[in-house]
């Protein structure tokens, strides 16, 4: 027996089906959906009820004659770093890109039913359901598993997300977070305080909360804005915050703003401090700020190289009306239609070549390292470098009535008036859409991951280009990505919401991403290094493409980073898991004394004990004077892990001032042989594949391969009261309280200082090239040893090296170099002449220098006036560099590795 029924749509068109009783509900409406000609949806009868496309027409009590609406929504298309997800009309998913970066969604495929919301981090992830629970995919370490906090995942209104964590906004106003702990997947610290939270912002490793009263509460890395103790006073009626990579920017009542986090990257905003008034809107580059006052005018602060320093243009900013960033330079759309820009000439700072055609401006939107604008005749007009979409000569022609514009990393692409799509830019990044140009038909809306692009057209289909791997390939799950209504994407993957809400996925098994997590729990250990294709990885493998970091990691462990560029990991941090002990004192007793029985019975070295309100107790005062009640929970904090890496291995300090090392034993991942002798460390310093650790009582332990200096038996003797140990590719220089200098390891690489041994008397410091050193003495002078090609040889210079008062270095494949700032201001530089060794072109510019800082190859000096100063190799090979930075941080385990 079966049933007729009507099905209708939103739009009055209906149809009228049949079914046999104990068909699927899917079946009846997959016929409705063919005979309407409409995609995906969702089934609802005349009471609201949405019908369980699983069950059977009798279960599901559909009567013959029934009317019944089939719900079609608009296709929402999301993405990380290498892959997309799209959320059907009837609110299933289609996910596909590189299946770790969640293009793969098997484990939760059965539950993504009758999905509202997707939400991405660069590797992750987020499904917000009609009910408010939340399902996750991904890399499991940076977000994409949320089974620990699923029960408490209900009624959830808003998502956040840093690079390795979420943070959700409850019903409530309560907060849920999961993901790295470190990098603010851990709100344990502060969540009493989370209370009636209004909005969430997020940098690359920290969250910061606005809440109902306009009070602010951070978490995460500390570094990256994850503590704003320093400023928590002025932190009072905030109406909006914004973040740059690594620092918070937030915008009070009264329109001034307090800023907090890396002052490199704009959380130190002291010097435009007093301009700061009536600010009405912010933006950023991935390393500056830029506030637009209530008067038009612009301030900015951060990075001055890339976009902190607006002092060329600011008399042309006037009258601003909005401003867009890419991650190295911004462009401001003025009141009369034009625009300015500044930051990275070469990156899109510079427009001067098209400045005349930047009028009338609508839209200005950006790849990485690259603008397009379009103007009120619907054409564009692009700059910045070309490689990255800044020359649309090849495509100028077919650029006209153009009405949206969207960006990869590289690419754009275009929607035209009447639907076609036209791109240009790296062809790898999507550039290049000839080989899909046919289908690119009545598109409504692209949307863009790292590498690849994804069209939805007025049909419902969607159409996928560039890296394939990332994306830009979904023919695995072409025959559902039909009607798609909402799609997100990732750095590499894509996912697509069905109309039947469930997901599709591609599996593409590529190594990924290496996730390092040091955890304190019985032990502290380290994460196993997360694969695809689980199969070992080395943690140690270092990137073929930075040959010049190998001898300068200097404990920064290099993560997954978004388009915007490199994430940097200090250190390492130890988390007090859930571990507890219950301990006793009497009210007269000190707190020292308590926290010492805490300690003991959680067999952990010396920590800080913390009150529920996150307060620090005093060790000296009494259990009284604490006012500590009986019952009361405390939290025992446990100091932070030093960590420094090499080429192939790992060695932290913990709390307690012992040593664990893990890697290559050979290269220093064992240190057994000297672990006895490792108690109170002090600091640690690491060789390419050997490491050496000052000790409480100034001595020096070594280990790792004895050519790389692991074997310090030649001059132990000497190693006595050592303040400070730096450190060349092979070799290592220490400083002793009397100023003078031992040096072991490989002789060439600056391990023998005998030539100059007489020279280094009141070493004040030391700085290091990959085979070379530079001490500066207490008469401001400097002496050099070593690879002359690094730096090791001074005397072309020596007579000028008078009155020095910093010392800044870089190494490259070929060679390094060594500047030096004078108390004068002035720059001296020796070395390599190709990676900076010859400030010669810019020397008369380099007076009233205040700071250098260099890459691999070249050197930037920051000015009393704000400018900044630049030579060495920094054209298209620094181009170049910066692109293979960012597209290692997005693949990373495909091309290399941490």
């Amino acid at each position: 027996m079966s049933v007729s029924v009507d099905v209708g749509l939103l739009s009055g068109k209906t149809a009228t089906v049949k079914a046999g009783r104990y068909e699927r509900v899917a079946a009846l409406k997959h016929r409705a959906q063919t005979a309407l000609g409409v995609g995906r949806g969702r089934l609802v009868d005349s009471r609201g009820a949405v019908l369980d496309a699983g069950a059977s027409i009798k279960q599901a009590r559909v009567q013959n004659g029934d009317s019944l609406t089939l719900h079609i929504n608009r296709v929402q298309v999301c993405c990380t770093s290498a892959a997309f997800a799209g959320i059907l009309g009837d609110g299933s998913v289609v996910t596909w890109g590189d299946v770790a970066f969640g293009g793969g969604c098997s484990a939760v495929q059965d539950r993504l039913k009758d999905v509202q919301y997707i939400h991405a981090s660069p590797h992750a992830f987020a499904a917000i359901l009609c009910k408010g629970s939340v399902l996750t995919w991904g890399l499991p370490g940076f977000g994409g598993n949320s089974t620990a906090v699923r029960h408490q995942l209900e009624n959830v209104k808003q998502i956040q997300a840093t690079r390795h964590a979420f943070a959700a906004i409850l019903g409530d106003g309560s907060v849920v977070t999961w993901g790295d702990a470190v990098y603010g997947g851990d709100s344990r610290d502060v969540q009493d305080q989370l209370k009636n939270v209004q909005q969430i912002q997020a940098s690359h490793g920290a969250f910061a909360t606005v809440g109902g009263n306009g009070s602010v509460v951070t978490w995460g890395r500390g570094p990256y804005g994850g503590d704003s103790r320093s400023v928590q006073h002025q932190l009072q009626n905030v109406q909006q915050i914004q973040a740059t990579w690594y620092a918070f920017a937030a915008i009070l009542g009264d329109g001034s703003v307090v800023t907090w986090g890396d002052a490199d990257y704009g959380g130190d905003s002291s010097d435009v401090q007093d301009q700061l008034k009536n600010v009405q809107q912010i933006q950023t580059t991935g390393t500056a700020f830029a506030a637009i006052l209530g008067n038009g005018f612009v301030v900015t602060w951060g990075q001055p190289r890339f976009g902190a320093d607006s002092s060329a243009v600011q008399l042309q900013l006037k009258n601003v009306k909005h401003i867009q960033a890419n991650a190295f330079a911004f462009a401001a759309i003025l009141g009369d239609g034009s625009v300015v820009t500044w930051g990275s000439g070469r990156l899109g700072g510079d427009s001067s070549v098209v400045q005349h055609q930047l009028k009338n401006v609508q839209q200005v939107q950006a790849t990485s390292r690259a603008f397009a604008a379009i103007l009120g005749d619907g054409s564009v007009v692009t700059w910045g470098d070309a490689a990255a979409g800044g020359d649309s000569g090849a495509v100028q022609g077919q650029l006209k009535n153009v009405q949206h514009l969207q960006a990869t990393h590289s690419a754009f692409a275009a929607i035209l008036g009447y639907g076609s799509v036209v791109t240009w830019g790296n062809a790898r990044y999507g550039g290049d859409s000839r080989a899909v140009q046919h289908k690119l038909k009545k598109v409504q809306q692209v949307q863009a991951c790292c590498n690849a692009f994804a069209a939805v057209c007025s049909n419902g289909c969607i159409v996928t280009w560039g890296a394939a791997e990332h994306g830009g390939d979904s023919s695995a799950v072409q025959d559902q990505l039909d009607n798609v209504q909402q799609m997100r994407g990732f750095s590499s993957a894509l996912a697509a919401i069905l109309g039947d809400r469930s997901v599709a996925w591609i599996a593409i098994a590529l190594v990924t991403a290496v996730v390092f997590s040091l955890v304190w729990k019985d032990q502290l250990k380290i994460t196993e290094p997360f694969n695809a294709q689980n199969s070992a990885l080395p943690v140690w493998k270092c990137p073929r493409r930075y040959p010049q970091l190998h001898p300068r990691l200097e404990g920064h462990l290099y993560g997954q980073s978004s388009r915007m560029g490199p994430s940097r990991y200090d250190h390492a941090e130890v988390v007090v898991g859930t571990r507890t002990a219950t301990v006793k004192a009497d009210l007269n007793e000190e707190v020292g004394t308590l926290k010492r029985r805490a300690e003991t019975a959680l067999e952990v070295g010396q920590g800080r004990l913390v009150n529920s309100s996150g307060d620090g107790l005093d060790v000296r005062a009494s259990i009284k004077g604490a006012r500590l009640q009986d019952g009361e929970s405390l939290v025992l904090h446990i100091g932070r892990v030093q960590a420094q890496v090499n080429f192939r291995a790992f060695a932290a300090v913990l709390g307690d001032g012992s040593l664990m090392t893990w890697g290559d034993s050979e290269s220093g991942g064992d240190s057994s042989a000297v672990q006895k002798q490792l108690k109170n460390v002090q600091q640690i310093q690491a060789s390419a594949i050997a490491f050496a650790a000052i000790l409480g009582d100034g001595s020096v332990v070594t280990w790792g391969v004895d050519t790389y200096g692991g074997d310090s038996d030649a001059v132990q003797d000497q190693l006595k009261n050592v303040q400070q140990i730096q450190a060349s590719a092979r070799a290592f220089a220490a400083i002793l309280g009397d100023g003078s200098v031992v040096t072991w390891g490989a002789a060439t690489f600056g391990g023998d200082s005998s030539a100059v041994q007489d020279q280094l008397r009141n070493v004040q410091q030391i700085q290091a090239s990959a085979r070379a050193f530079a001490a500066v003495l207490g008469d401001g002078s400097v002496v050099t040893w070593g690879d002359a090609t690094f730096g090791g040889d001074s005397s072309a210079v020596q007579d000028q090296l008078r009155n020095v008062q910093q010392i800044q270095a870089v190494s490259s494949c070929g060679g390094g170099a060594f500047a030096a700032i004078l108390a004068d201001g002035s720059v001296v530089t020796w070395g390599h002449s190709k990676s900076g060794g010859d400030s010669s072109e810019v020397q008369k510019q380099l007076k009233n220098v205040q700071q250098i800082q260099g890459d691999s190859h070249s050197f930037a000096a920051s000015l009393g006036d704000g400018s900044v100063v630049t030579w060495g190799l920094q054209e298209q090979e620094e181009l170049d560099s910066l692109e293979e930075t960012e597209e290692t941080e997005e693949d990373e385990e495909e091309e290399e590795g941490l």
